[in-house]
């Protein structure tokens, strides 16, 4: 008991007396503590439900501006009718070409991205060594840094003049062009959702299935697909709503012809998709026009299709979590019990045409030339915007404001403004992120009012970039009466990485140990006591990730900001959050698609805004690997 004595007077609790036991607290303490922690969890609980509240404010404000389309011209023929003419001597409204657009790009996107994704988890999962996986995981998880309006300059610029010469077409911008960036840009979601299901089937089964003779390509196609198929699948729809939502690298690229190709499988046919049809009429639509309220009918139609694709991959999700991962490879696995045994057997060996071993060896090659291709795509990507680009680099670049509508002069008021824009954003979302994150984990259950906020944020999540727009359009710069302005894109920025911050700093919060809380508890510290000296101090590391990585998702991101917050040149920096701001990614979108003669300024544009950001992400990447080692150690 000494011993114990010694420790505790040592550690400095004030708590113990001579007796090795803890003095009576003073009930005075004792209550301004419990008052303490009512307080605190009223206002967790308050800042908690805006997320549900934001949800429902999006969706009526797109609501109340949308519905007059229907009144006017009827549901049926807005979703069916095969004309969008909003300019024209009789203005039409159908909207199906722009639904069938959508579609097509992304199902070919969905076509290319599936099986090179599937490749790179497998790869990853099962294939690579430890070195290896550490070069490769980052590199896809890079593809994803890569801001949508660059791979837009890559396809305008390269990818649409290499279709044009290699099928000898007559332009390049098509359907073929919107879904190879597309399936480009879905990859790094697919590959992380689909490698993370695979990881997750227990290795025993995998150890069963070679101890009876099967080949690690026999256990791979046979035992571990089957028992993460329920994840790969919600890793393809995560996909295909990334695909849906993407707004500015299918507007640069796809032609933008609101027609149903003709026949309906030529990929050289250019499209127009609902995010493109937005991105580019908006911002000159007579406010209460019929065209108006019409653009606001496909934002509706949007979200609900994106809130439906996510929805499904949620509710896989959820089922994947509710059913353990042992359970679910134990069934693949004792369905290819039968196939496996007679792999062993000498007489099934005489009937074989092809050796086990060789379609290992064929089916690991094509395997490896899928992960060869995706990082070709960011190879070649980095270095066309890295070579072209590194000659415009100057000092007077960086530190001089643009002249000539951007073809000379530099970018200085543009790298300015993003970070303006980026760090109001953090303003907004930080702290209610973090405080709805605390009240999730430390103060409820799973009650169905958690559930609510829970799929509010998942709604969040899921909802396109380009919709946040007008939602800011729509009730900030016109509702609030902000106009374009620094505070109306920093609140847009801010709601759209909200849900980015929940669930990067809800995930930190679980991986802390119980035994620390109850530790704490059994101290007589209080519950506030506990998560602000305990709980907070050990996820930091995991929140600071989320923070960094909507840094770089918010400085990346150009839709929302295109009718909230900036203009294409300004020598001057914005004086007060009511005046508009330059923005990097705005400055490249203008340059590539209205300024001829500006080669130069674009590369180097493009090449400022991929190194701002992905060197954002490159801290994310690392800090959470240091992070992971210091758990492990």
């Amino acid at each position: 008991m000494k011993k114990e004595e010694a420790a505790a007077v040592q550690s400095g609790y004030p708590g113990w007396s001579g007796h090795f036991r803890r003095e009576p607290e003073v009930p005075f303490a004792r209550r301004g503590r419990h008052l303490t922690d009512l307080i605190v969890g009223k206002l967790l609980f308050i800042v908690a439900l805006l997320a549900i509240l934001i949800v429902f404010f999006i969706i009526g404000f797109l609501l109340r501006d949308g519905y007059q389309i229907v009144l006017e011209i009827g549901l049926w023929n807005f979703l069916a009718g095969m004309d969008w003419n909003p300019a024209g001597p009789t203005p039409s409204f159908g909207i199906l070409p722009l639904i069938v657009g959508t579609l097509l790009v992304t199902a070919l996107a969905m076509a290319i991205a599936v099986p090179l994704s599937m490749a790179t988890a497998i790869y990853i999962a099962e294939i690579a060594g430890p070195r290896t996986k550490e070069v490769i995981k980052p590199a896809v998880e890079l593809l994803a840094g890569i801001p949508s309006v660059v791979y837009g300059f890559f396809g305008l610029i390269l990818l649409t003049e290499w279709i044009r010469i290699l099928f000898d077409r007559p332009s390049g911008s098509s359907w073929l062009a919107g879904s190879i960036l597309l399936a480009i840009m879905a990859i790094p979601t697919i590959t992380s959702v689909a490698e993370d299901a695979l990881s997750s089937v227990p290795r025993e089964f995998r150890e069963g299935s070679l101890a009876l003779g099967a080949t690690r390509w026999q256990t791979i196609r046979r035992v571990v697909v089957p028992g993460a198929l329920s994840g790969i699948t919600a890793a393809v729809i995560l996909g295909m709503g990334r695909a849906i939502g993407e707004t500015m690298a299918v507007l640069m690229v796809t032609g933008n012809a609101a027609i149903i190709p003709e026949p309906i499988t030529n990929v050289f046919s250019p499209v127009r998709t609902l995010t493109g049809t937005l991105g580019i009429e908006m911002g000159e639509v007579a406010f209460g026009s019929m065209h108006y309220h019409a653009l606001f009918g496909v934002a509706v139609v949007l979200l609900v299709i994106t809130l439906a694709v996510n929805g499904l991959a949620r509710f896989i999700i959820h089922r994947i979590q509710m059913t353990p991962a042992r359970s679910r490879a134990s069934g693949a696995f004792m369905q290819s019990v039968h196939n496996l045994i007679p792999v062993s057997l000498p007489r099934q060996a005489k009937r074989r045409v092809i050796h086990p071993r060789t379609t290992q060896r064929f089916a690991f090659l094509l395997i490896s030339l899928g992960v060869v291709i995706v990082l070709a795509a960011l190879g070649v990507i980095l270095l066309e915007i890295i070579v072209n680009g590194a000659g415009a680099i100057s000092l007077e670049f960086l530190t001089a404001p643009p002249s000539n509508l951007g073809r000379e002069g530099g970018i200085f008021p543009a790298i300015v403004g993003t970070l303006y824009l980026v760090a109001g954003a953090l303003a907004v979302a930080l702290p209610i992120g973090i405080a709805t994150a605390i009240y999730l984990i430390e103060y409820t259950a799973d009650t169905r009012l958690t559930r609510g906020i829970r799929a509010a944020v998942d709604l969040l999540n899921g909802t396109p970039s380009i919709v946040f727009g007008l939602f800011g359009f729509a009730f900030l710069v016109l509702f609030l009466n902000f106009g374009v302005s620094l505070i109306a894109g920093q609140i847009t920025l801010g709601l759209m990485i909200l849900p980015t911050i929940i669930r990067t700093t809800e995930e930190s919060l679980r991986s802390i140990p119980k035994s620390l809380r109850e530790g704490s508890y059994a101290l007589g510290a209080s519950k506030w006591q506990t998560i602000w000296r305990v709980v907070l101090p050990p996820a930091l590391p995991g929140i600071i990730t989320g923070a960094i990585l909507s840094i770089g998702r918010a400085a990346g991101e150009t839709a929302p900001i295109m009718f909230t917050a900036v203009v294409f040149s300004s020598r001057y920096l914005p004086s007060s959050l009511s005046e508009p701001v330059m923005a990097l990614p705005y400055h490249l979108f203008i340059l590539t698609t209205s300024v001829p003669g500006a080669d130069n300024q674009k590369f180097g544009t493009a090449l400022v805004l991929l190194m701002m950001v992905l060197s954002i992400y490159l801290v994310a990447i690392l800090v959470r690997r240091r992070y992971n080692r210091a758990t492990v150690m």
